[in-house]
């Protein structure tokens, strides 16, 4: 995996002063942690209804210590906005070449040497869906690592990290109890957030 903010030196001690200062400030409090010693996980990114997701993951993610990487629309690496949304921790996702992503990102999981938390929001828009994307199930699944169930409600002011949760290979089952989960949840656009199977 590339370099990012996460693991550049002096900055990332910035970062995360001034991540954990602003959202105690408006009012945030963050919950849960990984367990000691996961190094490799898939996390869920949900609710995921607004622009102002991707800033507060990057704050949350420096608050719960997380090596975060997150997959975005491809459109919004082209030039010059690129390399910095690559040292963000972004990877570009070609939703033309969905299964081949789900192939190179699993085994860039196998792969890589370090901490490695891909953060994935399912839903894969901002916009109202009531049908989750299934690569985040996917990429757990053939890596063989688990999935964080990853949350941020607008409404509490709360964000965090849940269970853990272990793809069985059932996935009709499997996302009955994710979505279950991530039903109490308000996003900050809440009517675009649909969390029933």
């Amino acid at each position: 995996m590339h370099r990012t903010l996460f693991d550049t030196p002096l900055v990332n001690t910035v970062l995360r002063a001034a991540s954990v200062g602003f959202l105690k400030l408006t009012g945030w409090k963050l919950e849960g942690a990984l367990p000691p010693g996961l190094e490799k996980c898939v996390v869920i990114a949900a609710p995921h209804t607004s622009n102002w997701d991707l800033p507060y993951l990057l704050m949350v993610a420096f608050g719960l210590n997380l090596k975060a990487y997150w997959m975005g629309k491809q459109s919004i690496f082209m030039p010059p906005f690129g390399p910095i949304m690559r040292w963000l921790g972004g990877i570009a996702v070609n939703r033309e070449q969905a299964s081949n992503m789900v192939d190179s990102c699993a085994q860039a999981l196998v792969q890589a040497e370090g901490a490695v938390h891909l953060v994935i929001p399912p839903e894969g828009t901002r916009s109202k869906t009531r049908y989750w994307k299934t690569g985040f199930y996917y990429i757990a699944l053939k890596a063989q690592v688990p999935i964080v169930l990853g949350y941020m409600d607008y409404s509490r002011k709360v964000s965090g990290l849940g269970p853990l949760f272990y793809p069985t290979g059932d996935i009709e089952k499997d996302m009955l109890t994710i979505k279950a989960f991530y039903a109490p949840f308000k996003g900050k656009n809440p009517d675009q957030f649909e969390s029933a199977a």
